[in-house]
């Protein structure tokens, strides 16, 4: 039984916090008052949370390089990243914010399809652990409880891109429900969308392997056809004509691919990456009309 720190409250940090306290003693670190914890969480202060062996981390990404800065992380801390999301400011990978602080070798990135609302009912799933280090990965796969499988691989950079990048189509699949554009145009919007996160993803190293497993399509199809997805719930909104702000307002929580949408458009431009959709999906949160931009696509 393994002492396990998980800083983040959110719903994505509670839900790890559960699943790791089914074979781990867990403390977690939150801001808010958290209630009704399992019996083998505890909810304690940052200074208390220092002491663990392994350090589970669900901060919002654009948050998360002034939340480092603020925290004296031990050098030898082993940690799981459970971020998505790429740095606006910077156009910063979450592996360049965290490499800034801690050695790659301490570091491992969680990846796959996976709904913390489902996670908390301890329904199956498959998740992907990546690092450089491949025995801290696998080491990372055995905290996990029965009923999720976790598989090791190496591909950092490929992990990390497609999970943020699936948020970016997740909105566009909202668009394309909420307009009602039919199955045969949603097929074709996660099909395409699965070809550019992986361009853009192998044009910083990622492998296609990745985007076409769990890390990749896995989270892609889970987060583009649900509810259950905020960054879907999003793009219903946008295709509705509702403003981004008050549909931020309404949603209570943080939405990756909406800043993640952006990142991507800025770092294509600067590359010269083909990548239409996630374009289209910046243009549309920041006002231009959903139809517009179909129009956009399909020409």
């Amino acid at each position: 039984m393994a002492n396990i720190s998980v800083f983040g409250g959110g719903a994505w940090g509670k839900a790890l916090a559960f699943a790791f306290s089914q074979k781990n003693q867990v403390k977690i670190i939150s801001r808010k008052k958290l209630e009704n914890l399992s019996p083998n969480i505890i909810q304690v202060d940052i200074t208390e949370g220092l002491d663990s062996e392994f350090f589970i981390i669900a901060i919002a990404t654009n948050a998360l390089r002034l939340w480092l800065e603020s925290v004296n992380l031990p050098k030898t801390s082993k940690i799981l990243c459970a971020s998505k999301g790429i740095e606006t400011a910077n156009s910063a990978f979450v592996s360049d914010i965290y490499e800034g602080f801690i050695d790659s070798n301490n570091l491992a990135y969680l990846c796959g399809p996976s709904f913390a609302a489902e996670v908390m009912q301890s329904l199956p799933c498959a998740l992907v652990v990546h690092s450089k280090n491949l025995a801290l990965a696998n080491e990372f796969g055995t905290l996990f409880p029965s009923f999720i499988k976790a598989y090791a691989g190496t591909d950092v950079i490929g992990g990390e891109i497609a999970g943020a990048y699936k948020n970016v189509i997740a909105i566009a699949g909202g668009i394309c429900d909420g307009l009602k554009l039919g199955r045969n145009a949603k097929a074709s919007l996660l099909a395409r969308g699965l070809v550019e996160m992986s361009r853009f993803g192998e044009f910083f190293g990622g492998k296609m392997e990745t985007f076409l497993g769990l890390s990749g399509a896995g989270d892609l199809f889970l987060t583009s056809n649900s509810t259950m997805s905020r960054n879907y719930r999003v793009g219903l909104a946008l295709s509705q004509g509702k403003k981004i702000d008050s549909i931020l307002s309404e949603l209570g929580e943080v939405a990756e691919g909406v800043i993640t949408a952006k990142a991507i458009t800025q770092i294509s431009q600067k590359h010269a990456i083909h990548t239409p959709i996630a374009r289209e999906v910046s243009a549309i949160i920041e006002g231009k009309d959903a139809k517009t931009s179909l129009n956009a696509l399909m020409d």
